[in-house]
């Protein structure tokens, strides 16, 4: 099985963020089914490997590549495409392409939709975000009747709905990183996330969304956005609430609802199984097994599928209206 080598901008500072988290999870995963090494390609880093150091190594068929920072991946892939390249999937919505050579691995359902479209031909596979086993429900005492996480939250939650809700319940908000986030989970009785805004300004979309999941986990009651990636477990009225909806005040009656109910949350591990380490190990391998086979076969064969490229598009249209138009003129004759 060939080496992976994962790379990212960097793994601190300027680059921290939940996207940086969730693939060094991913590393974490990998190394428990075969080697596995970060590799960073904007910035030296004491004790990691540098991209321009590895590619100076005359024989790379024996590794694969991960890319995943969707802001490069457009700079990485000609640099790249000659050697064995598997592009990492968060959020869907950068405006590249990708060639059939180059395997997609998606974490979510909705990520892995976007590139069945965008891109047919390739091999697509779907491995959702780990939920490390910290995030459960501990039965404490819950003193916080609202959370909220300023980053990625609309300008409606901060500017006005927190503000109404800070003079009925206890609310805090949180604006830096927080060293225990699933003992944070676990006092808080509602957790609030509204991130549609958020991406509709960053021109992509939410590929997973990990913390209204890591909320769900400790027995919080989520009131959430459900656009983008959130649509793959969120459910309004079943498992969360739909934050913003239609009105502030409708909003506030629902939360405080909440807050004053004593029914905890519980929802099954079963609802959590497809996003614990074992499920996540087990789909590893079969996918680990299938990109191994993948590019045994593509040193011996080129691609030969035509692509849908724009010009395609145009003459499968123009075929299309052809024949219409042509079973039209055959009945008037």
């Amino acid at each position: 099985m060939r080496k992976l080598y994962f790379l990212l901008p960097g793994t601190d500072g300027k680059f921290a963020c939940g996207g940086l988290w969730a693939e060094l999870k991913t590393v974490n995963l990998v190394q428990q089914v075969c080697s596995a090494d970060v590799v960073t390609y904007r910035q030296r880093e004491k004790g990691k490997l540098f991209i321009d150091d590895l590619l100076k190594e005359k024989n790379l068929n024996d590794v694969i590549f991960v890319i995943n920072w969707g802001f490069d991946v457009a700079q990485l892939v000609p640099q790249l495409k000659q050697y064995n390249l598997v592009y990492h999937a968060h959020s869907p919505g950068y405006r590249f392409s990708l060639p059939a050579s180059i395997p997609i691995v998606t974490v979510s359902r909705y990520t892995m939709g976007y590139w069945g479209e965008k891109s047919p031909n390739s091999l697509i596979y779907y491995l959702p975000n780990q939920i490390s086993d910290e995030f459960q429900n501990l039965g404490l005492e819950r003193d916080i009747d609202v959370l909220v996480q300023a980053r990625k939250s609309s300008e409606y939650l901060i500017k006005e709905l927190i503000s109404v809700l800070e003079k009925r319940c206890k609310v805090l908000v949180i604006d830096s990183y927080v060293e225990d986030l699933p003992g944070l989970f676990n006092r808080a009785k509602v957790y609030l996330y509204d991130s549609a805004e958020y991406w509709a300004q960053q021109g992509v979309s939410e590929g997973f969304g990990l913390q209204p999941m890591e909320a769900l986990a400790c027995g919080c009651q989520v009131f959430s956005s459900v656009n983008g990636g959130l649509s793959d477990y969120l459910d309004p009225g079943f498992n969360c609430y739909k934050i913003a909806g239609y009105s502030q005040e409708y909003d506030v009656q629902r939360i405080l609802k909440v807050v004053d109910s004593s029914v905890a949350l519980c929802l099954s591990e079963e609802f959590f199984a497809e996003y614990r380490t074992e499920n996540i190990i087990k789909r590893l391998q079969v996918i680990l097994d299938e990109l191994n086979e993948f590019f045994d076969h593509k040193l011996q064969q080129r691609s030969n599928i035509k692509s849908l490229t724009k010009i395609r598009r145009g003459k499968l249209l123009a075929r299309k209206i052809y024949g219409k138009l042509r079973k039209k003129y055959l009945k008037l004759k």
